[in-house]
Order: C-alpha cells, then sequence, then structure tokens
C-alpha cells in the first residue's frame, strides 16, 4: 500500500494544522469517506455528522435532501451561526430527475452519499482548489496529469467575464492549460434559484483512457472517459429578481464529491456498480435471479435497478419515509414498485425487498447505525408494500399490455388519460412509471389529462374525509381535560392559528435577523420576569418586538406559542398574541390594549408575563402525546413513528406512520395504557445531553428534523424518552383525563389521533 503524507503543517488560511497522519491508499468505500473526513478535520474543519433525508421543517423548499450543502443553508443566508467556520461531512442525498437513467449508465443514482467542505466567510477559491487537488493526488491517489478541471466561461447575460481567478489559481498549483477548459453558465455557475447567493464553480474531472471513449472527448462531453467527481462552488455573488448580479460581503465555499463516484474511479471499475459498496446488492440479485450482471442490457440494468432502488429504499424508511401516494411517500413508493417490476424481468417470483434492505444495513450500518436500529420497520415496509403491489400487479400488467395493443391496432402514439388513470388508482402504478413502460413501447400519455384526473380525485378524497372526520368518534370510558402534543423544532402547522397567519414571515426574518442580537429564552425556568425592548418595529398595524430575555415559548414542534403580555412602567399591558421562531432566536407580535394606545419603548423596561392557565394546560397535552406515542408503538409495533402533530391548550392531534384503520380494541388499549401511565404518576424530566448520549439511551426524534451536537431529551421515567423542544409538566398525574375522539387517515400509511 503506497504512503501519503500531507505536505504543509499549515492551512491555506495560515492556521496550524493538527499533526498531520499517513494516508493509505484504500481498496474499500468506508476507507474513502473516512479519508475525506479526516483530511479535512486535520485542516481546521469541524466534522458535521449527515442530516435526515428528509429536510427540517424550516426548509420547505424540497421533498428531499438532495445536496450536501443543504442542512448548511442557515448559515449560508446569514439565517443561523455556524459552529465553526469551516465544515465537513458525507450527506446521504436523494435525486429522482435522473431516475430514467439508472441502470442504464455506469455512475446515475439515486441515493448516493455526498462528501463536503464548506468554508463560511474563511478560505476561498485559493484555499478550495489546493484542498482538492491535494485529497485527489495524495489521499485518492489519482494521477495529477489524468485530472482535468473546467472554469466557468462568461456569460453575456450575467455580464460576466471568464472565472480568470480561478483559472490562474489551476495554473499556480500546476495544472497545465490544454486540461484547463472553459464552459458556460448551464455547466458552471451554480444558483439555487431564480434569485439568491451564487456564484461560478470549478469541477474537477478524472480521465480514465481511451478504452472509455474517444481521444477528442473532453470534460462536459456525453462520455464515460471523463468523469466528474469533484465540483467547488464559489459563492461570491447575490442575483436578484431584476437581474443584477453584485459581489456578496462574505464570499463562500461549498463543494461535493460523490463517494460512489470516488469509488468508482480510486477502485478502477467500470461502473459505480462494481465497487465494493454496490456488488453486494448486485450479487443478491444474481443469486435471486440466477442471472448475471453484464450478461446482456436488459438483465445489466435490472440488476442495477434493484441494487440503486434496494438501497435508497431502505435509507428513506429508516429516515422516517413511508410509502403513500402523496410527496416523498410518493417519491418511495415509486422506487420500491420500480424494483419490483424490475424483480418480474428477472423471473424473481419471491418476495425480495427485504432481502435488498437486510443486505443494505449490512453493507452501510457502520457507518449509519440508524439503518440497524430500525432493521425491523424497514423490514415491515419493504415487505407490506411488496405484497400489497404483487396483488394487483398481474392484473396491471395485463391492462397495460392491452392498452399498448389497442395503440398498435389504431395505429396511434397516444394513450388516454383515463387508461393511466386506471393503473395508476385500480392498481397502484406510479404515473411516472406507467409513462416510462409506455415509451420503452413508443407511446406516449396525455400528461394534461391525467392531471385534471387526479385533481379530481383529489377533491372528492378530501371531500370524503371532511366528512368522515366529523362523524368519526372513539370513546373507552376515559375523558380528556388536559390534552397533548409532542415538539421538536417543527413549525406549528396551520390549525394552530399561529402568529404566522397574521404576518408575513419574510418581515420577521427581516425584523429579528437586523436587530443585531439574539433573545434568551428562559421560558423553561420562568412564566414571569423583567428584562428590556432590545427592538420594536411596526407592521400592518401589529407591533413585532424583541426582548433581551423572554419566558414566552416560540410556536415550534406542533406546539402553539405561549401567549400572555407586556407590562410597562404606566401600567399599561400591550398583549402577547404570538411568538415566532427564528432559529434559535424568536420576535413577538404585540397588539396594545383597545387596539391602540401606549406601546413599549425601544430600549424601555418591561415586565414579561405568561399566560399561566394557556401554558400549563398546554405542557399537559405535550406531555399526553408523548405518552400517545409510547402506547401506540408498544400496541401496533415499532415501525410507528410521529408523522405531524398539533398541540394546544384544548387539544391535540397526533398523525403516526401506520397501513391500516386501528380497531375499536386497539384504540381501547391506547388509550387505557395512556389512562394507567397517567395514573401511576411517572417523573417527567427534562435535560441537556450530548445527541450520541440521547441515541445510546434509544431517544426518539423526528424524522426530518436537524439536530445539533447537543439535544434537549424529555424522559417520562420507565415510559418514553424523545428529543424535544417543547414544554412539559413535572409528572404524568399532572396530565388529567385522557379520550380519543376520533381516529382516521391522514395520507397514505398515516393515521391521525384526535384527543
Amino acid at each position: 500500500m503506497a504512503s501519503i503524507t500531507p505536505r504543509s503543517a499549515t492551512t491555506h488560511a495560515g492556521r496550524p494544522r493538527r499533526a498531520p497522519r499517513t494516508y493509505n491508499l484504500f481498496v474499500n468505500t468506508a476507507e474513502i469517506r473516512e479519508t475525506y473526513l479526516s483530511f479535512f478535520e486535520e485542516r481546521d474543519h469541524r466534522r458535521m455528522p449527515s442530516a435526515s433525508l428528509v429536510p427540517s421543517a424550516h426548509d420547505p423548499s424540497v421533498l428531499l435532501t438532495t445536496a450536501g450543502m443543504q442542512p448548511f443553508k442557515p448559515y449560508f443566508r446569514g439565517d443561523e451561526r455556524p459552529p465553526h467556520p469551516r465544515l465537513a461531512s458525507c450527506q446521504k442525498c436523494f435525486r429522482t430527475p435522473d431516475i430514467e437513467n439508472v441502470g442504464t449508465t455506469a455512475r446515475h443514482l439515486t441515493f448516493f452519499e455526498m462528501l463536503g467542505n464548506f468554508s463560511i466567510g474563511d478560505y476561498f477559491k485559493p484555499g478550495a482548489v489546493e484542498y482538492a487537488l491535494e485529497l485527489s493526488t495524495r489521499g485518492f491517489g489519482f494521477r495529477a496529469e489524468d485530472i482535468w478541471i473546467t472554469v466557468f466561461g462568461g456569460d453575456d447575460r450575467l455580464g460576466l467575464g471568464p472565472d480568470q481567478e480561478a483559472i490562474e489559481v489551476w495554473r499556480a498549483v500546476g495544472v497545465p492549460d490544454e486540461r484547463i477548459v472553459r464552459l458556460g453558465r448551464a455547466d458552471n455557475f451554480w444558483q439555487a434559484g431564480p434569485s439568491g447567493p451564487c456564484g461560478p464553480c470549478s469541477e474537477l474531472y478524472l480521465d480514465r483512457g481511451a478504452a472509455y471513449g474517444r481521444d477528442s472527448d473532453r470534460p462536459g462531453d456525453d462520455t464515460d472517459r471523463f468523469i466528474e467527481f469533484w465540483n467547488l462552488v464559489f459563492m461570491q455573488y447575490e442575483l436578484f429578481e431584476d437581474g443584477r448580479l453584485e459581489p456578496l460581503p462574505a464570499r463562500n465555499i461549498d463543494t461535493g464529491a460523490g463517494l460512489d463516484r470516488v469509488a468508482m474511479l480510486s477502485q478502477g471499475v467500470g461502473s459505480v456498480f462494481e465497487t465494493d459498496y454496490f456488488r453486494p446488492l448486485v450479487d443478491l440479485g444474481e443469486a435471486l435471479s440466477g442471472r448475471s450482471h453484464g450478461a446482456d442490457f436488459e438483465t445489466t440494468r435490472a440488476l442495477r435497478i434493484l441494487a440503486d432502488h434496494g438501497r435508497g429504499m431502505t435509507f428513506l424508511l429508516a429516515d422516517g419515509v413511508v410509502p403513500s401516494n402523496e410527496e416523498r411517500g410518493y417519491v418511495l413508493r415509486r422506487i420500491m414498485r420500480r424494483a419490483i417490476l424490475q424483480g418480474r424481468v428477472l423471473g424473481i417470483e419471491e418476495t425480495f425487498l427485504p432481502r435488498l434492505a437486510e443486505r443494505t444495513i449490512e453493507i452501510a450500518g457502520a457507518a449509519y447505525p440508524e439503518l440497524g436500529r430500525e432493521a425491523e420497520t424497514i423490514a415491515m415496509w419493504a415487505r407490506s408494500e411488496e405484497e400489497a403491489f404483487l396483488r394487483t400487479l398481474e392484473q396491471g400488467e395485463r391492462l397495460l399490455g392491452e392498452i399498448v395493443r389497442r395503440a398498435r391496432e389504431g395505429e396511434t402514439s397516444w394513450i388516454a388519460a383515463e387508461d393511466a388513470f386506471r393503473l395508476h388508482d385500480t392498481f397502484g402504478f406510479p404515473y411516472e412509471l406507467t409513462r416510462e413502460l409506455l415509451a420503452e413501447e413508443g407511446l406516449e400519455v396525455d400528461d394534461g389529462g391525467f392531471a385534471e384526473l387526479m385533481h379530481e380525485a383529489r377533491a372528492k378524497a378530501r371531500s370524503g374525509r371532511k366528512h368522515a372526520a366529523g362523524s368519526a368518534s372513539v370513546s373507552a370510558g376515559v375523558r380528556a381535560s388536559a390534552r397533548g402534543s409532542k415538539s421538536s423544532e417543527r413549525a406549528v402547522d396551520s390549525a394552530g392559528g399561529g402568529a404566522t397567519d397574521v404576518l408575513d414571515h419574510e418581515r420577521v426574518l427581516d425584523f429579528a435577523r437586523g436587530a443585531g442580537f439574539e433573545t434568551r429564552f428562559r421560558g423553561y425556568e420562568a412564566t414571569e420576569l423583567e428584562t428590556v425592548v432590545g427592538a420594536l418595529e411596526r407592521v400592518d398595524g401589529k407591533l413585532l418586538a424583541k426582548l433581551e430575555e423572554s419566558p414566552f415559548y416560540p410556536e415550534g414542534g406542533g406546539q402553539v406559542s405561549d401567549t400572555g403580555f407586556v407590562e410597562l412602567p404606566s401600567g399599561r399591558r400591550p398583549r402577547v398574541t404570538g411568538v415566532f421562531r427564528v432559529g434559535d432566536d424568536q420576535a413577538l407580535e404585540l397588539t396594545p390594549e383597545d387596539g391602540g394606545g401606549e406601546a413599549p419603548e425601544d430600549g424601555g423596561a418591561v415586565r414579561a408575563v405568561v399566560d399561566r392557565s394557556t401554558r400549563l394546560a398546554t405542557m399537559a397535552n405535550h406531555t399526553a402525546t408523548h405518552l400517545l406515542h409510547a402506547a401506540l408503538r408498544e400496541r401496533l409495533g415499532t415501525h410507528v413513528r410521529q408523522a405531524g402533530s398539533y398541540v394546544g391548550p384544548d387539544k391535540l392531534r397526533f398523525d403516526f406512520t401506520h397501513s391500516e384503520r386501528m380497531s375499536t380494541a386497539e384504540l381501547a388499549d391506547v388509550e387505557a395504557r395512556v389512562a394507567a401511565w397517567i395514573s401511576e404518576g411517572h417523573p417527567v424530566r427534562a435535560l441537556e445531553t450530548t445527541r450520541d448520549e440521547a441515541e445510546r439511551l434509544g431517544a426518539m426524534a423526528l424524522f426530518g428534523e436537524k439536530y445539533g451536537d447537543w439535544v434537549r431529551m424529555v424522559e417520562v421515567e420507565s415510559v418514553s424518552r424523545e428529543l424535544c423542544g417543547g414544554t412539559h409538566v413535572g409528572a404524568t398525574t399532572e396530565v388529567g383525563l385522557f379520550h380519543i375522539t376520533t381516529e382516521t387517515s391522514s395520507a397514505s400509511n398515516v393515521r391521525r389521533i384526535e384527543a
């Protein structure tokens, strides 16, 4: 094994680095992952854990985590203070735009791990380039002469010329001009949307040689000869909606290197499916089907789809996504059913999705312990979804064949929307899958007609749910006087009537950011305190205020915000009608007495007082929801996970993953179990601990939520432990009585209890 020693004892920015370690040319993907993260740790980067595939509730822009920088967007935007100006991570990601290429090419995947190093106002182009080249050659073992570079070549519409700074930096580290390729905006200019931070990027490609293409091939061509393995994004501009481009005050670095691609190149194999990470999954597909990877195109494609979709399915299920017909659940259902169909192509008759999940856990469980912790739940959903689809698959395949036959007889390439809708609605064929299968036969579907039929079906379903919700009720003879829900930093849902219904959220964000300080929340230990108004602004007839210290709990985690008042020296009491959560900060919505009168003064002393009766009722409700969650998992199984909640002073609503309607007996058992725990008087404690320690203790986390190194864990002694930022009673006897009023469907494979 060749020994690799880092070059210098200081970082590019001149900071002393920890004592360098010796690197070895690795043989497996796990070593590549660790080599990358250790390399940047030694160069003064903070190693960050992977966030969930389910994005934080505060980032509604995407269904799933699609990039390594996504969990760090609040740091890049300046909404939150990063734990360190230099970060490094290996982030779980999932993308579907190229799903139809999966299996067809050597490198396209749905789920992947993105290695990334990030600088937030610290080093810029010289540092990013030096690190990338050093790790590529001295860490990954790539020959310097095989590495090609692309840079931004300029764009007239942006008013920018070539990224000469990047070109000069690459020249300075020894890359000759003939291996620096200038490409346009589509390839080498990064922007997250029509406006916001953006900048040119520079990509590293590895030339795999003439065996993979032509001598004339170059980076940017659609070829397997040059494989892009690392992208360096130089965020240095702000793009405005009117097209203006202005320099950012602080310039940032965002990089991404696909772990599977680096493994493919390092191990010298032809595709990502031949690496040590994927080969065991392909081997399983071969064993199940009796067919060989590489035998022919159809077999190879099908085996690769099984491997990719099986891995992606396992990670999605581990992060709390369940199969459904909506949003991310629909993405999961689509890849599961796509894999099942490819299993049919391979002649696999037995149930195989649980086997793929088991093999994935064997491969990746050491790096991602959540896979092992959720193994039972993953297997349950994999088996349930496969069995459900197989019950209708044969009939659906017959209908699909009939549709193709009629189209050919009628000499048309168009398929009626009604036929595609029937496949979706009756036989469970995801629409995109139907389109893909028909495209293989040279046929197209009426997209507009299908969308109209789906809209009509959803309208009918909503109407039916409203009617059912008004009539369903369950009673086991136990009544609630106080009820609850769970909290984990998720924005309160619309039924809460929170402050976000009154004021524009962007106005609140701008106000809080512009205040220049963060409010210290003291609401866990106090409901009344003397404090100072640190910032004040009038918006749409309302007052926004920031206190230096605040006892008011901000809306979040499904829990409504506190209400109350701030008392002025004159005795006047403007009401607190809402409390906004802004990252770790907060802002109050104030309504002056009688709609007018005296308002607080910026810098003035006030007494902040929480409405204690509302707070106490909400605390009881919140603890009750933890009890409900624990009772559901005990009665129905550990696959039960929170999928949403609302908790106020007068009621709770709890959404949870479960595939079937609960029976009257199950509901009675759950209700009785919660009532028993309430009467037993279990102590309730909240403590700050490390994320690792909380996981070791088995604390439940809310999927999709972003947690730091330190977390708040709420323990109901001998009953449950959950990561939770909400307010709770001191003992379960304070919850009061408990009664379930309704149990309905919230979405596919998601049930809803109201109490």
